[in-house]
């Protein structure tokens, strides 16, 4: 038996302190990716009469037909946080050969934002991607969804509609229980004020739009989740791909919330892969 010396004692702790340093710090960096301006697209197309009606749409080079990814982009729902952060990452997508529609939709403190008016915009301009496959060579046999944190919970309902013939979807650190959330009190109770009550206040509305209630979600489903994400914690994806019978869990270790929607950081390819991998 190894009983281990001071010395060894030291440089383990060292060595621990060091890593959660380097992880913090990458965090951190991630999370500029809010404030930084984005690559401009290629398009800002209207899909309803709302000023905030309107997606982003990012094309590769060459002709096509070009595979798709519709994007929702997270926020916890709030008018705080637009679609522009999540330009970046689209922008890799683009550059990897795949064509983005990031979709903008009325959120906490925009009229007609929260229930139901987000959930009716992420379904129209979701929905209008059949109206630009025509004009821009979109390949809509090969179309999945992605989405991060309350986008990944948007995501997730979206497929749960059955509107769309998706290969897959893609929840990014998803708010995959709303009752969950609501008990962990995320970003303040940020659920009640999206639903306009608690569960028990609102019960039919959480079991129309929490994706936990919504199981079994038929189309296939990869749940990506930093294991250090202090936002929407691993446990929710972990849980939530338990219960659903057509999840795989992604846990990026030591990752935390918005590495996942930044190309420079270390699990960007590990989320691009698992995003533009249309064999679900």
């Amino acid at each position: 038996m190894h009983i281990p010396t001071p010395a060894s004692l030291k440089i383990v702790t060292v060595t621990r302190r060091t890593f959660l340093s380097v992880s913090a710090a990458a965090t951190a960096m991630s999370q500029d990716i809010l404030t930084l301006p984005p690559p401009k697209a290629n398009a800002r197309i209207p899909y309803g009469k709302d000023p905030l009606q309107f997606g982003d749409l990012r094309l590769p080079s060459g002709a096509g037909p070009h595979p798709v990814v519709i994007f929702i982009h997270g926020g916890f729902w709030r008018a705080a946080y637009n679609l522009d952060h999540a330009g970046h990452m689209c922008a890799a997508l683009s550059r990897a050969g795949a064509a983005t529609w990031s979709i903008e939709y009325r959120r906490i403190g925009d009229p007609g934002g929260g229930w139901p008016g987000t959930l009716d915009d992420v379904l129209q301009g979701a929905e209008h991607i059949a109206k630009l496959a025509p004009r821009y060579g979109l390949d809509l046999g090969r179309l999945v969804a992605a989405g991060h944190s309350a986008g990944g919970h948007l995501v997730l309902w979206l497929a749960a509609q059955r509107a769309l013939d998706l290969r897959g979807i893609v929840p990014l650190a998803a708010v995959s229980d709303l009752r969950r959330a609501w008990a962990l009190q995320l970003s303040n109770g940020v659920v009640k004020q999206f639903l306009g009550g608690s569960p028990d206040q609102v019960p039919q509305r959480y079991a129309a739009t929490s994706p936990m209630e919504l199981l079994p979600i038929s189309v296939p489903q990869r749940m990506v989740h930093g294991t250090a994400d202090n936002i929407v914690p691993f446990e929710m994806s972990e849980k939530f791909a338990k219960a659903s019978k057509n999840a795989k869990l992604v846990a990026l270790k030591g990752a935390g919330h918005f590495e996942l929607i930044d190309p420079r950081a270390r699990e960007w390819d590990t989320v691009q892969k698992n995003i533009l991998n249309w064999d679900f």
